[in-house]
């Protein structure tokens, strides 16, 4: 499913303006990267895509229909939604907490703890750790599960609040290898947000690099925003000035092997 921005833009009740004038699509069964500083309003527009938040003006869509026009509880319900720190319920086992959703959107719960446990095995957690509480997990495992639940509908749409923000590099990078796995495997339409450009470049197939207000400073291919910086602010942005770090103009960071097209490395000239 394709979801497409109009115009849209949101002003709070503070009069803080996060969202200016953003137009865009993001394609169906591709992963699109919103990534920018601290306040580029990145995550009120995947929130506004759920309805979590909704815009002062413009509008959203998804395949064509508004998103106005649909409850927004079952408008929820039907897109995978995972957050930052997992967002458990602390007293629901590993296998409730993955089989929430479905069971309120009335799916039998014996048959939503069966789908639960298969995506244990999705998402790469022991079935052992069913029955466990957040609290028992490490802060991967946790993610783990934060990412199963958000499958658990089997939603054609997954929105990725800066998931991985929390956990420490080693399991950032484990987690984003497992991300490009089940892309790759399950096709879905992801949009992801973040504030680490080589996160961004790893895991999007379109990234987008955000400036105050959500303007779009550059949209492309890592590659293309990698070779034809748009401006000095993207430029200082992803790092082509910087020798310090990986991430430079005709140099990237190898994948593993296994972590599919879009996290091949890529080395040319420079």
């Amino acid at each position: 499913m394709a979801i497409e921005f109009r115009s849209v833009s949101k002003r709070f009740a503070d009069g803080a303006l996060a969202v200016d004038d953003f137009s865009m699509v993001m394609p169906a069964h591709r992963t699109t990267v919103l990534v920018g500083s601290s306040g580029s309003g990145k995550t009120t527009l995947l929130r506004m895509v759920n309805r979590l938040v909704e815009p002062t003006a413009g509008e959203i869509l998804i395949d064509d229909e508004p998103v106005s026009g649909r409850d927004p509880v079952r408008l929820r319900r039907g897109i995978g939604y995972v957050m930052q720190n997992a967002g458990l319920l602390p007293h629901f086992t590993v296998v409730d907490n993955i089989a929430t959703v479905p069971v309120l959107s009335g799916t039998p719960k014996r048959e939503a703890r069966a789908r639960a446990l298969e995506l244990m095995d999705v998402v790469g957690l022991d079935r052992s750790l069913a029955s466990r509480y957040p609290s028992q997990l490490s802060g991967g495992q946790q993610q783990r599960v934060g990412v199963a639940r958000g499958l658990a509908v089997d939603p054609n749409i997954l929105l990725m609040d800066e998931p991985f923000g929390a956990v420490d590099p080693i399991v950032r990078k484990e987690l984003q290898t497992e991300t490009l796995r089940l892309q790759r495997e399950l096709d879905k339409t992801i949009v992801f947000v973040t504030h680490d450009i080589d996160e961004a470049f790893l895991l999007g197939d379109q990234v987008v690099i955000l400036e105050q207000g959500a303007k779009i400073a550059q949209v492309g291919t890592p590659d293309e925003i990698i070779a034809n910086p748009a401006s000095d602010f993207v430029a200082s942005f992803i790092g082509i000035d910087d020798d310090s770090r990986a991430w430079r103009r005709g140099e990237r960071v190898a994948a593993p092997a296994d972590a599919g097209p879009a996290a091949e490395e890529l080395v040319t000239e420079a």
